[in-house]
Formats: structure tokens, sequence, C-alpha cells
């Protein structure tokens, strides 16, 4: 409330309803909806979650009403009174087994007990069509804030174990099949590029999460004269909405989130993917922390990589949750329609495993423990270097697609030798391309490897260190 409206002690009068279900409508109807289609349709162990947005978007609408003339002075003192304490009572626990259509009825019946008949006086003008998707915004808008913060948790984690393992290397990976030798920092980096897309995605999202329908009413705005743009300010949204219509039925960004957090969640997947494999008992590469892994029911010695498969499984769910939500949408008429309820079970379902996921990730991060040992005899392999080979020739004046061919035969006659190519004879390297007659024969290693790639965006020392303090710049 403003200072304009000081918090006076409670009303007197109170109504005390005795916990009956409280309806917004009815006047209409001889009785009651039917107990099926009142289980079907009460969505308040839903949206339960949105009382505290629900309440302070009515309290903002309790200014409006008085600003608009609708409310004397003492109602609304009364009424945003009533409605703090409200807000204690479900804080309580006021919500739990409630027997309430949403948590716009429970709200409003906790205020009629709270502050009798002027109570129904603080739904002039509104709709739950406008109400909801302004409580939901608006709790999108603070749950995004924590996801986005979450995430760059998880890039911190990420540019401190780089920051680390610049002198480390490891193999690269095509096709599951090792490639070229690579920075464990540059590995660990590429992780950070695609969680960075995903927060300004992120960021993009919010900002057309942030414009305020309140004031839309049921479909064709309010027929008093609300101050859209004092809502606006007291509830911190950036921007109004420019048509009523538009308003109550919009759910693009819903889907957008969606969207976001699922393609966030294959980001966790991916990494995931990678720190199972790297850490199998067929490469370890590394280990992950014992407290982020299980057990078996049956078998003694295993340590499995659980939270990381269950980011795969999750990332499938999100994935279903995206066209779930194209299909809510698609075939919807103009205007608010009941099937715009279903928004809220996508969205929680989304940012809830975010939010269980992006701290588990973190951490299993920060306790990786790097075997250099097995990453040096990882990358101790001649054949992840025949790129390098091919380089050489290119130097030498041979174009690179006839060097390809010839250090490719080179690999073949190595495997069918079973040895390294660099303890093939001289004569094979003339066999495979005569510019290897003159000179000595290339000495390449992993290290010459990654350092010959310096160059913005490479895996050479200097590259990875301007890509760290690049990293470090947008965390700052």
């Amino acid at each position: 409330m403003s200072q304009d409206l000081d918090i006076a002690a409670r009303p007197a009068a109170a109504r005390d309803r005795g916990g009956e279900p409280h309806r917004l409508w009815g006047g209409r109807f001889a009785g009651g909806p039917a107990p099926s289609l009142d289980e079907l349709n009460r969505s308040l162990p839903v949206d339960q979650r949105l009382w505290q947005e629900d309440i302070e978007a009515s309290r903002a609408w309790v200014q409006a009403l008085y600003r608009a003339g609708v409310l004397t002075h003492e109602e609304a003192r009364a009424l945003d009174q009533g409605l703090a304490i409200v807000a204690r009572r479900v804080e309580a626990g006021a919500a739990e087994g409630a027997p309430d259509e949403d948590i716009h009825s429970l709200v409003e019946r906790l205020l009629y007990e709270e502050v009798g008949d002027v109570a129904g006086k603080l739904h002039t003008g509104r709709s739950r069509n406008d109400q909801v998707v302004t409580d939901t915004r608006l709790w999108l808008m603070r749950v995004g804030a924590k996801i986005d913060n979450e995430t760059r948790l998880l890039q911190g984690a990420l540019v401190e174990r780089a920051a680390a393992t610049v002198d480390l290397l490891m193999p690269a990976y095509t096709h599951l099949r090792r490639a070229q030798p690579v920075r464990v920092a540059h590995w660990l980096l590429s992780h950070f590029w695609a969680l960075q897309r995903d927060r300004e995605r992120l960021a993009g999202a919010l900002e057309r999460v942030a414009v305020l329908p309140l004031g839309s009413g049921a479909i064709c705005g309010s027929a008093f004269p609300i101050d859209r743009t004092l809502l606006k300010e007291l509830l911190g949204f950036r921007t109004v909405s420019p048509n009523s219509m538009d308003a109550v039925s919009d759910r693009d960004w819903v889907v957008e989130v969606v969207f976001v957090a699922a393609l966030l969640c294959a980001h966790l997947s991916r990494l995931a993917e990678d720190l199972i494999f790297f850490s199998s008992d067929e490469v370890r590469y590394m280990s992950l922390p014992e407290a982020y892994t299980t057990g078996s029911s049956l078998m003694p010695q295993k340590r499995n990589p659980d939270g990381l498969e269950l980011a795969r499984g999750k990332a499938a769910r999100l994935a279903g949750e995206v066209a779930g939500g194209l299909a809510l949408l698609k075939a919807l008429p103009s205007g608010y329609n009941k099937d715009l309820q279903e928004d809220k079970t996508l969205l929680f379902e989304a940012t809830d495993t975010l939010l269980k996921l992006l701290p588990v990730t973190r951490e299993t991060i920060a306790g990786l423990v790097f075997h250099e040992e097995a990453l040096r005899a990882a990358v101790d392999d001649d054949a992840m270097l025949a790129t390098d080979l091919a380089d050489e020739l290119v130097r030498r004046g041979v174009p690179f697609r006839e060097a390809h061919g010839a250090i490719g035969r080179l690999v073949r006659k190595a495997e069918e030798a079973g040895i390294p190519i660099s303890q093939l004879p001289k004569e094979e390297w003339v066999a495979a391309h005569p510019a290897f007659a003159d000179g000595e024969l290339p000495r390449v290693s992993a290290e010459t490897s990654v350092q010959a790639r310096d160059i913005a965006g490479g895996t050479g020392r200097a590259s990875v260190l301007a890509q760290l303090a690049r990293a470090e710049a947008l965390l700052a």
C-alpha cells in the first residue's frame, strides 16, 4: 500500500464462513456443479503456489480501485489490512486441504473472514482471467531470476574447473570416436557457452513475460478508470499489455519459457552424458564425487551416476512439455478458454525440474576428480595426430586433399603392422607421399597439436586463456 493508505487496526466486522467452498460465481445457477465436474475443474492443488502473487496483485488492485474512486479510504485500508492477514494465514498453511476452487477463491474466502462484506468490493472491475495471468507472470518473473542465477552458478563452477585444467589434455570426440587432442578447459568451456546462450534466451523470454495484463478484465478491459501504469509500477512489470483480448489469452510466454527450459535441460543432458562416459570404467578420465552417485541393491561394488541419468530422462520429459504447450494453444478461439488452466502444470513442471537439476549438476562439476595419468595415456595416440601430419604436408606445399589421402594410407599401414605411425620406417612415409623424402620426418605430439590451434576460439593455450577471461567477464 502507498503511504496515503495507512494500515489500520483489523476491522471489527468479520464473517466466519466455516471453511465452506467459496465460489466467485453462482447467482445464475440453481445449485453447485456436479461433484465430478468440481473435481475436474478445481485447480487449487496446482495454483496454490501463486498465493503470494495473488495477494500482492490484489493489494495493488486495492490501490488502483482507491485511486479510481471505487473504494473509500477506510474500505481500501480495511482491504489492505485484511489481505496482509490473509497472507500470514496462507503462509501458515490455510491452503492445505482447503475446499476452494482455486487460489483466487481461497484468498477471497479468507478475506471475507477477516473484513466482512467489504471483501466483496475487491473484485470490482477485474476477472479471474486477468487475475490469474497476472499472478502467473509475476511468479515467473521471480522464478526466472532464480533459474538464471542457478545457471550462472553452474557456469561459475565450469569456469573454476577450467581455470585449473588449462594445461591438462584429453581426447576430443566426434561420432563418439577419438578425434584430436584438446585442453580439458576447452571441453569444460564448451558447455559454458551453451549455458550462456540459454541465459540470453531466458532473459529475452522474461522481457516478454514482464507485460502487465491486470486491468484487461474478462476480455474487454475494465469499466472503471483504473491506472494501469500505477499497477505496472507497483508490481514491477516492464510495460502494459496493449490489447485486453490478447492479454487474457496470450500464453506464448509460457510456451517460450518451457522451450527455453527444455533446451537448457537438453544442454544439461549433454553435459551429463559426457560426465557419464568420461567417468565410466571403460574410460576413467575422471571420477564423480561419491555423494552424487548411488549404489546397487544387488551389486556392492557399483557407484551409479543416477543424478546425471535423471538429467537425461527429465530432458526427454521437458521436450514433451514443449509439444504439449504448442498443442494446447494451436486450436483455441480468441479470448480466454478453460484449456489455459493447463498452462501452469507445464510451466511448474519445467521450472521445478531445472531448479532441481541445476544445483546437482553444479555440485557434481565442483567435485570432479580428473585422472591425469589416464588422460595422458589417452592422448598418447599417433592416430589422433593424423590431421597434424596432413597439415605438415600442406606446409611442404602439398594440397590438403592430397595430403589427406597420403596420411590416410600411412594410418592404414600402421594399423596393419600393429604399430604407431611414428614407428613406421621412412620408406613407408615416402611411399605415402614423396614430400616426406626431403628432411626429417615430422615429429608431432598432443601438446604441439593443441598449440598449433592457438587462434580465436581454438584450443591453444593463449586462446583458451582469452576464452576464460571472456567467460569470467560475463559472469562478473
